[in-house]
């Protein structure tokens, strides 16, 4: 597995580990803990050598490595999301693998036109980010004509216990009661999924022999408003949500981005205000997927969890950046500015 140190590939070798399946990490962090019996290749994943010996005699390769938004690196994004992607293909190719799961991203499909996304939906990514995952899904199908077995997996958000990042800033403003903006009211509908669900999807998908796309996503879900107001209410900190104007709200973040002053980047201006969610059919009807957790339900584990181990977390300094805290910056003045603006009313 490529990805083993990070969030989601960290539990995924525990859930192949608890299968009784033999695992062998590639990344080039050391995961921490080790699950006993896992073997462990660092090396970059753009070093096509170090990809090719960690792929010997292996039978299944799940992809999970990549730079994700948070890094703002558009050279990055081609180099590790496209050129990783392509070194991975060629290896398992190599090495006669007989399945590649490659994980892909919702964020191909940028902004989309209409909801539900669905399999057959044309991609249209409206950042770096988002142009680099769907070139490495160019790459998935260039392979698949070259006869290697490989399934593409596209999941929403992720969420989960573990799960920081961006999030992490979340938590921290609902754990100190702070006011949580929302984008034009919060009304726009967005999907989430938890990490256990995904890596049900994956594991299943490692199973079915045949070359497949499939979008992965919760099946109780509302709007972002919604989900966070089950978020506050389950936290009792005295969080309220406010809203701001979506057009100004995003061109801020775009430019404090670019700065440096904010950690959010393109993708995350991009989305956050816009309806997103995945008909989830194909994955439930092929791959007999059932999610398990709502949107609330996945918020509410992450947020618990972070509570319970925000300690050691603040401490953390060598990690993927979803399991990481973020450096506000100049977001931790958000909260405090929009404090006069009156609390977003259910409907």
């Amino acid at each position: 597995m490529t990805g083993g140190a990070g969030f989601f590939g960290t539990l995924l070798v525990q859930r192949l580990v608890q299968r009784g399946i033999p695992v062998r990490v590639f990344d080039i962090n050391r995961p921490d803990p080790l699950p006993p019996g896992v073997s462990v290749v660092q090396g970059d994943v753009r070093d096509l050598p170090a990809v090719r010996a960690a792929c010997e005699g292996i039978d299944i390769v799940h992809h999970n490595v990549a730079l994700v938004p948070l890094a703002k690196d558009k050279e990055g994004f081609r180099t590790v999301n496209e050129g990783g992607t392509r070194n991975v293909l060629q290896a398992a190719m190599d090495a006669r693998v007989r399945k590649v799961v490659h994980m892909s991203s919702s964020a191909i499909y940028g902004a989309p036109k209409t909801n539900p996304v669905n399999e057959t939906t044309t991609p249209e990514p409206g950042e770096e980010y988002g142009q680099a995952k769907l070139a490495a899904e160019a790459l998935c199908r260039e392979f698949r004509e070259r006869g290697l077995d490989v399934t593409i997996i596209r999941p929403r958000t992720i969420m989960g216990h573990g799960r920081l990042g961006i999030m992490q800033i979340l938590f921290e403003w609902v754990r100190q009661g702070q006011p949580v903006p929302v984008l034009a009211g919060g009304r726009n509908r967005y999907q989430f999924v938890h990490a256990d669900d995904l890596a049900d999807a994956c594991i299943a998908a490692a199973d079915r022999a045949g070359s497949a796309d499939y979008n992965v996503g919760a099946a109780e879900f509302g709007t972002m408003g919604e989900t966070l107001r089950g978020l506050i209410a389950h936290a009792g900190t005295g969080s309220r949500i406010v809203s701001v104007p979506m057009a100004p709200a995003a061109a801020l973040t775009r430019w404090a981005g670019s700065l440096g002053l904010s950690p959010l980047g393109p993708y995350h201006a991009l989305m956050y205000g816009r309806p997103m969610w995945f008909d989830i059919a194909r994955a439930q009807r092929e791959l007999a997927y059932r999610p398990r957790f709502s949107n609330i339900e996945m918020l509410c584990e992450s947020y618990d969890w972070y509570i319970a181990h925000r300690g050691q977390i603040l401490q953390r300094r060598d990690s993927s950046p979803h399991s990481m805290a973020v450096k506000q910056r100049a977001l931790r003045l958000l909260p405090r500015m929009l404090s006069w603006l009156p609390e977003v009313e259910a409907t």
